[in-house]
Parts: structure tokens; sequence; C-alpha cells
């Protein structure tokens, strides 16, 4: 029997934790490591016994890195405070925790919220690797979106995990304009050039992907509204980069005088 260990970063997540942790509470152990929260996630951490730790939070995909070097396991399980496993997934991990990897990582299909329902087991789910042998593997430093990678063999699993991030059409806008900046930064260090033609020709190319090929369709309007955003956010991570560049080549000169400068905008002189 191969031990396995949870890990969890939280920040204000009373909402959405204990599903989380009742998920997995058969795991040897359970490492949270929370932000300092401000609501209950600490006395729910503690209700189902998990080894609880809190550090500023450094970023995504150092903050999860962080929580894994807490565990005591080879074998470890990312979770995120607002997902759980489907009692389905819980069996098959722990069925192959028994008998023994044979694979250095494994992915999960995640079957996501969609505004007032859950997406259709019909459209095709995002796989994630989130079981892994940690001596093979790492959380990428990655500012959005952050995930393990593993050197070796990843196989996949057959059973889904749910999302709960998507609570309203709201949420996710909000979320996509965060994430969209903060993806600006990583852009900009990897060299990626702001071409404004992509924001014309890829947000239409993205939801067709999303929308049809992805099988969203079969999700009603919350497919047809889902679909829609993510183009919305195809289009602002390049609109956003434009913007800095043209920030960078003309900072207020396109701008009359005297005119307030705002945040983001810089003032250049001449």
């Amino acid at each position: 029997m191969e031990p396995l260990s949870a890990f969890i970063t939280t920040y204000n997540n009373a909402s959405t934790l204990p599903a989380c942790l009742e998920s997995v509470k058969w795991a040897d152990e359970i490492v949270v490591l929370d932000s300092f929260s401000t609501d209950a996630t600490a006395e729910i951490a503690a209700r189902y016994g998990c080894r609880f730790f809190q550090h500023s939070f450094l970023g995504y995909g150092p903050q999860k890195q962080m929580a894994m070097e807490h565990t005591r396991h080879r074998w470890v399980l990312l979770l995120d405070a607002d997902e759980m496993l489907t009692p389905e997934l819980a069996e098959e991990i722990r069925a192959l925790m028994a008998t023994g990897p044979v694979a250095d990582g494994y992915t999960l299909p995640r079957q996501e919220q969609m505004f007032w329902r859950m997406a259709s087991t019909r459209t095709r789910l995002n796989h994630f690797l989130r079981l892994f042998d940690k001596t093979r593997g790492h959380v990428s430093d990655m500012p959005i979106h952050a995930a393990p990678k593993v050197d070796g063999k990843v196989l996949p699993l057959k059973h889904p995990f749910y999302h709960f991030g998507e609570t309203s059409v709201h949420v996710k806008v909000d979320k996509i304009n965060g994430y969209s900046s903060g993806l600006v930064v990583d852009k900009q260090a990897r060299g990626k050039r702001a071409n404004p033609w992509i924001m014309l020709v890829y947000p239409p190319l993205f939801f067709i992907r999303i929308y049809f090929f992805k099988r969203n369709f079969l999700n009603g309007w919350a497919g047809f509204i889902g679909s829609v955003v993510m183009a919305f956010y195809a289009f602002l991570k390049y609109a956003k980069l434009y913007e800095a560049a043209q920030f960078k080549r003309h900072g207020d000169r396109l701008m009359p005088p005297g005119a307030p400068v705002m945040p983001g905008q810089p003032r250049i002189k001449g």
C-alpha cells in the first residue's frame, strides 16, 4: 500500500473547504497551507485533522510548491480548496495506491461548475496532472494557472473531480480579468510581442473550439455564455499585452496636456 498525502492551499475558503476535505479524508495525511485567512478556514482544517501551516502568499506556483514540500509521503495529490473528488475517483485512486502506481504521475478529468449547473460529462473535460510522485515532479512557477510538472511517465485516470470555482457570470468575469492581467507580465518576460491582429482572429477561433469541438453546446445556455466569456478571456490576454506595449511606447503623449495620469499610465516627457 503506497501512502498518499493530499495538499491544498487556502485563503478564506470556508464555504468550499469542507466539501474538499471530506472527499480526501481517507488520505494518509492532508496538508493545508493557508495565506492567513480571516474566516473559519483554520477551524475547518483542524476539524479534519489536517497538518496546518500558514505563510504569506508567494504566488500560485510557489505557494503550491511550498505546500507540497510540507508533505511527508512520496505520492501526493494536489487539490484546490474549491475542488472535490467524486466518490468514484476517490475509489479509483485508493485502488491505485493499494496495487502500486505504474506511472510517475496521473491526470484527472475535471468537471466544471458552469454558473447554475455542472457541465455535462459528455463534454470534452480538461485533464490535469494532480496525482504524482513528488520525487519526480514539482509545481511550475507560472504566475497564473500554475501546475505540476513530472519528469517521467504520465497516465490518465477515468473518473472526474469537481470544480466549484465559477459560481456566477460575475465571478467568472472577475477571474478572467485578474488572470489576464497576471499573464501580461509572464508574456512580456518570455518575449511575447503584442500583435493586434491576434485580437481579431484568435477569440472567434477560440469560441469555436470551446463551444463546438469541446462540446460546450451540450451545456445549454450556460455553455454558450461560458464559451463567450472564455473567448473574451482570449481577447483580454492579447489586448492587455498590446495596451502595455502602447503605454511603454507612447506614455501620455497621445493625451491632452494636463490630463490626469491614471494607474498603469506611465508619464513620459518630450
